[in-house]
């Protein structure tokens, strides 16, 4: 047998996997599944994204495009920060990428070097970690709780930053708790980073999804943080595969650099659907399906309150509420795995987020219509009282 690189043992698979594939197999034994673990939503792109998508196909427009992106897509990006958060982008700065995954491999690459690290709370995207191991750096978490709304409490950021640390990465909306940062906040990580002498990454790719609080850009605040965000979440494109990074612009010419060598260019049929899909009519469907999510999670914490499962963040954004399960079960992904055994509801358990008391939370994601979530409380509160 040849022998993996070292770092793919470093690299953990996602322990939602295991129910994932638990769901395949009882669906294909005809058992109705209703899935509230997977981070996508019950839409689709808006119909005349696709077309435009299927018109670029149509009129050959499939070759490579320029490393950073279509001109006419950096612009129409440009134009949305500026009419609907008015805030100031050149579109120079905007670098178009395979997802926002893309865009976190060329962050990584660009401004964290082998042995380097970088502070995340805990509980965050799993994945971030991973992009840093592929480049030879570790994350450091910072332990977080609900008495901080999960949030870094900012005073920590200095007693973990070390001579090896290079940057302080955050998200909000936030995955797995849904939890939004006030500007505020982010004000405060930028003041901390800048005095530490590293670099503030604010992952935004839930922007738009937001119920309680401002629905705002970190790129409002200075030019000086990396913004990443996607077309994956609030315009229904996951499969598409698209998403860009902001940067300053003292960063443009090595991030066009590692664009060109780590992806020639993002996906061309995507780029062209992505430019409709900034459209007045488009975003103002995807308004609609907003509203639609804001419903469904007021209808899922309602259920959730009169179950006694306790929501420990704010679901103020996103389409996740972070749930304590400690008074039922001292193990989260056990008790996910025989709820989805037993009853046929699919969860995601705290241990893909971090490390720090992950055995206690699970995230609901409110992914699909009220009867289904009103079909899948139901289902708990069987599997629950099956238990006393």
């Amino acid at each position: 047998m040849g022998k993996l690189a070292k770092r793919v043992e470093e690299i953990a698979p996602f322990h939602v996997m295991a129910i994932l594939d638990k769901a395949k197999m009882l669906q294909a034994k005809g058992r109705d599944v209703i899935h509230l673990e997977v981070g996508e939503p019950d839409f689709v792109a808006e119909s005349s994204v696709a077309e435009a998508g299927i018109d670029a196909i149509q009129k050959h427009n499939t070759g490579y495009t320029s490393a950073t992106g279509l001109p006419e897509l950096k612009r129409a990006i440009a134009l949305h920060y500026q009419t609907k958060y008015k805030t100031t982008v050149a579109p120079e700065r905007i670098v178009v990428t395979p997802g926002a995954s893309g865009a976190l491999i060329l962050l990584s690459s660009l401004m964290v070097d082998s042995g380097n690290n970088v502070l995340m709370p805990d509980p965050c995207y799993p994945c971030n970690r991973h992009f840093l191991v592929q480049v030879g750096a570790e994350a450091k978490l910072i332990k977080t709780d609900s008495e901080t709304q999960f949030a870094i409490d900012l005073d920590d950021v200095e007693t973990h930053w070390d001579d090896k640390t290079t940057g302080l990465w955050l998200a909000s909306p936030s995955n797995p708790t849904g939890a939004v940062l006030d500007r505020s906040y982010l004000e405060g990580a930028l003041e901390k980073v800048e005095e530490l002498g590293g670099h503030l990454m604010v992952d935004e790719i839930y922007q738009g999804l937001v119920y309680e609080g401002e629905d705002m850009t970190a790129l409002s605040i200075s030019e000086d943080i990396f913004v990443i965000n996607s077309f994956s979440k609030y315009f229904a494109m996951t499969g598409w595969r698209l998403g860009w990074i902001v940067v300053p612009e003292w960063a443009i010419e090595g991030a066009t650099k590692l664009a060109q060598n780590l992806f020639i260019s993002a996906p061309t049929v995507s780029q062209y659907a992505a430019i409709q899909a900034l459209q007045p009519a488009v975003l103002e469907e995807c308004e609609k399906r907003r509203q639609t999510l804001d419903k469904r999670r007021l209808f899922l914490l309602a259920g959730l309150a009169r179950l006694g499962l306790p929501v420990v963040a704010p679901a103020q954004g996103a389409f996740y509420v972070f749930v304590d399960v400690s008074h039922i079960t001292d193990n989260a992904m056990s008790w996910c795995l025989g709820l989805l055994e037993e009853y046929y509801v699919a969860l995601t358990p705290g241990d893909d987020f971090g490390f720090h008391n992950a055995q206690k939370y699970v995230r609901f994601a409110y992914t699909c219509d009220e009867d289904r979530l009103a079909e899948a409380l139901f289902r708990i509160e069987q599997y629950m009282n099956r238990e006393k």
